[in-house]
C-alpha cells in the first residue's frame, strides 16, 4: 500500500524523524491559510502516488502568497505526468504546503529487504536528488550499505559508517544517526515494504531533514495497522484493483487487451510472458490464489470483463489445492451473469480437470478447450485478432 508524501512525513515524525513543518491543502484558499502560518513563503507540492514530480512541474517554490495562491490554483486538477504514472498521468487533489529549507547538501537514505540475504539493508548516498536506480547504473561505488541483523537491529555504529561515508559534517553526525535509527524504527513496526528519503537534507541551520518521504508497506500486515489502513487513498488507485483488494485477490491492471485469470503468481507471470510471445498483449495480472471460492473466481472473471480493454480472456488453472471444477463452476456463473459476448478460452490442469471440463462443455457457452499453455496462448492471440479486425 501506498501513501502520500505529507503522510509519510506523519509518520516518520512518531519515530523522531526530523521533517519540515507543513500540512496539506485540498483548496486554494486552506493552501494560503497554511503558507500564512508558514510565514508568507512555502513550497506547492503536488500530492500524487509517483515519483518524479518536481520534474513533471508538481513542486513550486512561492516566495509570497500570491505566488503560493498562483501555484495552488495552477496545481490543483491539474494532471500531472511523470516517469511513473505513464502517460495518463494523475489528477492533483491535494497539496503540501511545507516551509522552505535553508539547503547546503542532499543526501540519499533508503531501507529495503534484500531477498537474497533476508535481511533489511540500509543504503546511503551522497548523490540526493537523483534516481537511486541510475546512481546505481552509473555510479554503484557512491552508494554504501549495511546489512542490518534481525536479532540486534540497526547498530549506531552501522549509522555512523553510513554518516561519515557520504560526508554527513562531522558535527551533524550524532543527528544523522539519529535520524537513520527513527527511519529503521519506522520500516519494522509498521511492516514497511519500502521506506525512501530523496533527499535528506542538510541545513544551513544545522538540522538534517527529509525533504521527500516515500513509504509504502506490506499488505499482508495491515491489518496489525489500522492507522496505516485509514491514509489510504482510494483516488489514487485503480478501481478494479480495488474491488479486487475485497475479495483477497491479486490483480493489476495493465494496458493489453487480453485478461488472464490464473492461479499462482509464477503460472500468472508465465501466462503474460507467453500471450507476449505470441503477439498478444495482456490487460492484467490476475491470481485468484491457491484455495479461492466459487464466489472469489465469480468476482475475479467479473473484474476481467469490467476492463473496456479486454477483447478476449485467457483462463489458465493448474489445480492443486485449487480445483479445476471450482474455477469452471466461477467462470460459467460469472459469464452467465454479465453475459459473455468475447471470446475465453479455457487450460485447465491437475485436481478434478475432468470435472471441471465436463462443466464447461456442458454450459452452453461459447469456450474453447486448450491443451497446453502455449496452445491456449496462440488461441486467445488469433480470437482477439479476429475480434478487433
Amino acid at each position: 500500500m501506498n501513501i502520500h508524501e505529507y503522510q509519510a512525513k506523519a509518520v516518520l515524525a512518531q519515530f523522531g524523524v526530523a521533517v519540515p513543518k507543513g500540512k496539506v491543502a485540498f483548496s486554494v484558499e486552506e493552501a494560503v491559510e497554511i503558507a500564512k502560518e508558514l510565514g508568507g513563503q512555502a513550497v506547492v507540492k503536488a500530492q500524487i502516488h509517483a515519483g518524479g514530480r518536481g520534474k513533471a512541474g508538481g513542486v513550486k517554490l512561492a516566495r509570497s502568497l500570491e505566488e503560493v495562491e498562483q501555484h495552488a490554483r495552477e496545481l490543483l486538477g491539474k494532471t500531472l505526468v511523470t516517469h511513473q504514472t505513464g502517460p495518463q498521468g494523475k489528477v492533483v487533489k491535494r497539496l503540501l504546503i511545507e516551509q522552505l529549507s535553508n539547503i547546503q547538501k542532499e543526501y540519499y537514505v533508503g531501507l529495503v529487504l534484500d531477498r537474497a540475504q533476508g535481511r533489511l539493508v540500509l543504503m546511503a548516498s551522497a548523490e540526493g536528488g537523483m534516481e537511486i536506480e541510475e546512481v546505481a547504473a552509473k555510479t554503484p561505488e557512491k552508494i554504501f550499505k549495511e546489512t542490518i541483523d534481525p536479532a540486534v537491529g540497526l547498530l549506531p555504529y552501522q549509522a555512523r559508517n553510513l554518516a561519515f561515508n557520504i560526508g554527513i559534517p562531522a558535527n551533524l553526525v550524532n543527528k544523522a544517526v539519529k535520524f537513520m535509527t527513527g527511519l529503521y524504527q519506522c520500516f519494522v513496526e509498521k511492516d514497511c515494504s519500502i521506506a525512501e528519503i530523496n533527499p535528506l537534507v542538510v541545513t544551513a541551520e544545522g538540522d538534517i531533514l527529509a525533504l521527500d518521504a516515500k513509504l509504502n508497506f506490506d499488505d499482508n500486515a495491515l491489518y496489525r495497522h489500522p492507522d496505516i489502513q485509514e491514509l489510504r487513498d482510494l483516488d489514487e488507485e485503480d478501481p478494479k484493483e480495488i474491488e479486487a483488494s475485497k475479495y483477497g485477490l491479486s490483480y493489476i491492471a495493465l494496458d493489453g487487451n487480453i485478461g488472464c485469470m490464473v492461479n499462482g503468481a509464477g503460472l500468472a507471470m508465465a501466462t503474460m510472458d507467453t500471450i507476449k510471445y505470441y503477439g498478444g498483449e495482456p490487460a492484467n495480472f490476475l491470481d485468484v490464489g491457491g484455495g479461492a471460492s466459487e464466489e472469489k473466481v465469480t468476482e475475479a472473471f467479473k473484474i476481467i470483463l469490467s476492463d473496456p480493454n479486454v477483447k478476449g480472456i485467457l483462463v489458465n488453472i493448474f489445480g492443486g489445492i485449487m480445483k479445476c471444477d471450482v474455477i469452471a463452476n466461477g467462470v460459467v456463473n460469472a459469464a452467465r451473469q454479465i453475459g459473455l459476448d468475447k471470446p475465453l478460452v479455457v487450460r485447465l490442469e491437475g485436481t478434478n480437470v475432468e470435472l471441471g471440463k465436463k462443466i464447461l462443455n456442458e454450459s452452453g457457452l461459447n469456450i474453447t478447450a486448450a491443451d497446453s499453455l502455449a496452445d491456449a496462448a496462440q488461441r486467445i492471440v488469433a480470437l482477439v485478432k479476429e475480434v478487433s479486425a
